[in-house]
């Protein structure tokens, strides 16, 4: 759950920390003061799009920054801890922002420089806004199937639906490309047909080049390697070659090495000469010996390096790159093939389509058995939030495939008893679709993992009676997770489990937004305020704070 947040020169707030508490939390103050400026840097935290002008006027930057529980998220935990991200024995994670006049944004978590895609995927499992219009954002049918989805854990079985519908409709172009480009195509792969063929007569080898060109050069200089190396193997080992020449020293400089320790030393280097001396004469031997002089063969090999320069003339690219230039035609005579085959193409499309309808009919099946769920569970809530006798349905009318599935998601609502049912834009009044929305939420809120709910003036519309059913829904919510409330009915703040109020003030000729916790004493005051506007009588107090009694009794 959320434990601190801390804001420096954001907006309105100079400083500011929060700590949180578990239950429901309400959040009030008068229009202008900035509740929903807390809001607006969690979302910002949690990956939302920066913007200069939340700077504090005056001010170079805006720091943010909250702390997260994450005790009961131990799958959340793993895997922060095999990024790096958490200590092996951690359980809280920090999560920082800073925003500059330039418009450049820093990101860290747990001290650890992040991205704005790291902070929306973790802030996901962490914290789930519901903002003022939500509850208009539920007439999109996008919305409703999103939310069904996420009712019914679909949304990885959703994603494989999507990824296999584009697979689908890339064989299904790749078809009607070749069905309106056969003629071009046969024509592409006859082209290439015929290259390939004079390639493999050709059927050059890889490192051909390189060793034809050692072997010509030899064959070419036959007779001057021959004489070279004759001659030198002459002058090492001849009657007066140096062999001979290093024997004679040998003698001379042994006779007097015992007087002179310098004849020793050139004595030892010598040795190293004759040995030399011996190594140079078998590579001349070696050479004298494989040199041979072929006039046929030199003359074959003249005429296949001709052969492979004109073929690499043609393709202007160089004699080595010839076998690699071979393999890619191949592989692109192939692929035209491929292309052109209409029967081959038509069966990829018949795969495609079987392998998206798998998975497009267990999400179906999901869908089915969760809308039933979740249509039953809504119903009973909406029973609660003063509309006895109003049914909520999610009718799934049969489509044409689409990335979405093989069916349109659509929310029906029956508003008074014995009322047939009807889509939801249709009917609902403003009024009625806040509430239905916060019903859809309390239900679906129940089966999801997020710790941290957030519901900004989701009450809107609604009053009276019904908003203190609504402000008892979301403090029951408030047993199963942390909730926090923008609100401005007295009714929803009175049934708060901890109370903030929001001021602003002037210093310095700004505008500053402070929140603080209320006591008691104080949350009679700012309930009477909420009933009473401008002037709060004894009467208006009395009546306060009888309705934090009964918030207190009912729970």
């Amino acid at each position: 759950m959320l434990l601190a947040l801390s804001l420096r020169d954001f907006v309105i707030v100079e400083q500011l920390h929060l700590d949180f508490q578990p239950g429901f939390t309400v959040l009030t103050g008068e229009t202008g003061a900035g509740k929903s400026i807390t809001l607006d840097a969690l979302n910002l935290l949690l990956g939302g799009k920066a913007d200069y002008s939340q700077i504090r006027h005056g001010k170079n930057e805006a720091q943010l920054s909250a702390l997260f529980d994450l005790a009961e998220l131990p799958e959340l935990r793993a895997e922060l801890q095999q990024q790096g991200l958490l200590g092996e024995d951690d359980s809280e994670l920090a999560v920082r922002r800073i925003i500059d006049t330039k418009g450049r944004s820093r990101s860290f978590i747990n001290n650890q420089a992040a991205t704005l895609a790291q902070l929306r995927q973790i802030g996901s499992r962490l914290v789930d806004i519901h903002g003022q219009s939500a509850h208009h954002s539920l007439n999109s049918e996008a919305v409703q199937r999103e939310l069904l989805d996420a009712f019914a854990g679909s949304k990885p079985l959703a994603a494989e639906v999507k990824n296999a519908y584009q697979q689908w409709r890339q064989a299904i172009e790749a078809l009607e490309i070749a069905q309106l480009e056969s003629e071009r195509l046969q024509e592409e792969s006859e082209r290439l047909a015929w290259q390939v063929s004079e390639m493999e007569k050709l059927a050059p080898l890889a490192g051909e080049w390189e060793q034809l060109s050692q072997s010509y050069d030899s064959l070419a200089h036959a007779a001057e390697l021959l004489q070279v190396a004759e001659e030198v193997a002459a002058s090492i080992d001849g009657d007066d070659g140096l062999h001979s020449l290093a024997g004679r020293c040998r003698r001379q400089l042994e006779s007097l090495s015992g007087i002179e320790p310098r004849f020793a030393e050139s004595l030892a280097m010598l040795d190293s000469i004759e040995a030399e001396l011996g190594e140079i004469s078998s590579h001349m031997h070696s050479v004298a010996s494989r040199a041979e002089i072929n006039p046929a063969e030199l003359a074959a090999q003249e005429e296949r390096m001709a052969e492979l320069m004109s073929a690499a003339r043609r393709h202007r690219i160089e004699p080595a790159e010839l076998p690699e230039k071979w393999a890619k035609m191949q592989q692109a005579l192939a692929d035209s093939e491929a292309a052109a085959d209409i029967e081959a193409l038509q069966a990829q499309v018949r795969q495609a389509e079987a392998e998206y309808m798998r998975p497009a009919r267990a999400l179906s099946a999901q869908r089915r058995q969760a809308a039933a769920q979740l249509a039953e569970e809504t119903t009973a809530h909406m029973q609660q939030l003063s509309m006895q006798g109003a049914r909520f349905h999610i009718e799934l009318l049969p489509h044409e495939a689409q990335s979405y599935g093989l069916e349109q998601v659509q929310f029906q609502v029956a508003a008074n008893q014995g009322s047939p049912l009807r889509p939801l834009n249709k009917v609902a009044s403003g009024g009625e679709l806040a509430r239905i929305s916060l019903a859809l939420q309390v239900t679906a809120s129940r089966y999801t993992q997020i710790p941290t709910l957030i519901f900004d003036e989701v009450d809107s519309g609604i009053g009276g009676g019904v908003a203190e059913t609504v402000g008892r829904a979301l403090r029951t919510l408030g047993r199963r997770h942390q909730v926090l409330a923008v609100t401005h009915l007295p009714q929803v703040a009175a049934c708060g489990e901890q109370h903030w109020q929001v001021s602003k003030r002037s210093a310095g000729g700004q505008t500053v937004s402070s929140i603080r916790e209320l006591d008691s004493a104080a949350r009679v005051e700012e309930i009477a305020r909420m009933l009473g506007g401008e002037t709060i009588t004894d009467t208006t107090r009395r009546h306060a704070a009888e309705m934090l009694q009964l918030a207190a009794e009912a729970t």
